[in-house]
């Protein structure tokens, strides 16, 4: 079993949406957050980063410099989280990736294809959509943000009702798509 690089406080924290379970490292820069009934989801997540038994997770209070604009945002101070401390282990791409993420402001979207030219690589819509995937920092890193290239939602960790619900309580809504052109899609993408 290979010695445990990186430690970490577990904490559980109250949503509307369901418990959140966060994990902050020493220096209380957030490196997980995602929900209670994907818990094991987040330990394939940290296994597949760090390897097995690469993380200890401890349990432990939150600190207040991430509790505090969590609960903010869900009170609706929606810029609360963007300046909670995140590190995140991924590949090079994957780090860009949620880079770009953090760039896309509470209430506007994006769509893969945005953001894989955002990040320099307009090709790699599909590499993009996988790293969005592997995210280990749902809501602070907002990959909810991101929807497909004809305007609907698509896939997110923590189940398409909470991405659903996440915009709208950012503000924005999503029509129903099913029929659209593509430019239609495209002017309904624009904030």
């Amino acid at each position: 079993m290979p010695a445990v690089q990186e430690q970490f406080a577990l904490s559980r924290l109250p949503s509307p949406i369901g418990e959140i379970l966060v994990a902050v490292d020493a220096e209380a820069r957030l490196r997980v957050l995602d929900f209670a009934d994907y818990e094991e989801r987040m330990h394939r997540l940290l296994r597949r980063r760090y390897g097995l038994g690469g993380v200890r997770l401890t349990e432990g209070p939150a600190s207040a410099s991430i509790r505090e604009p969590i609960a903010a945002y869900f009170d609706g101070e929606l810029t609360a989280i963007d300046a909670i401390p995140v590190k995140t282990a991924g590949t090079p791409f994957q780090l860009d990736a949620w880079a770009a993420l953090r760039a896309i402001p509470a209430g506007t979207i994006s769509s893969y294809g945005v953001q894989a030219a955002r990040i320099g690589r307009p090709a790699a819509v599909r590499a993009v959509g996988l790293a969005n995937g592997a995210n280990p920092i749902g809501i602070v890193v907002p990959c909810h943000r991101v929807i497909g290239a004809n305007a609907s939602l698509t896939g997110y960790g923590g189940g398409i009702e909470r991405k659903r619900w996440l915009l709208a309580h950012e503000g924005v809504e999503i029509a129903e798509t099913a029929g659209l052109s593509q430019r239609q899609a495209e002017l309904a993408l624009q904030p």
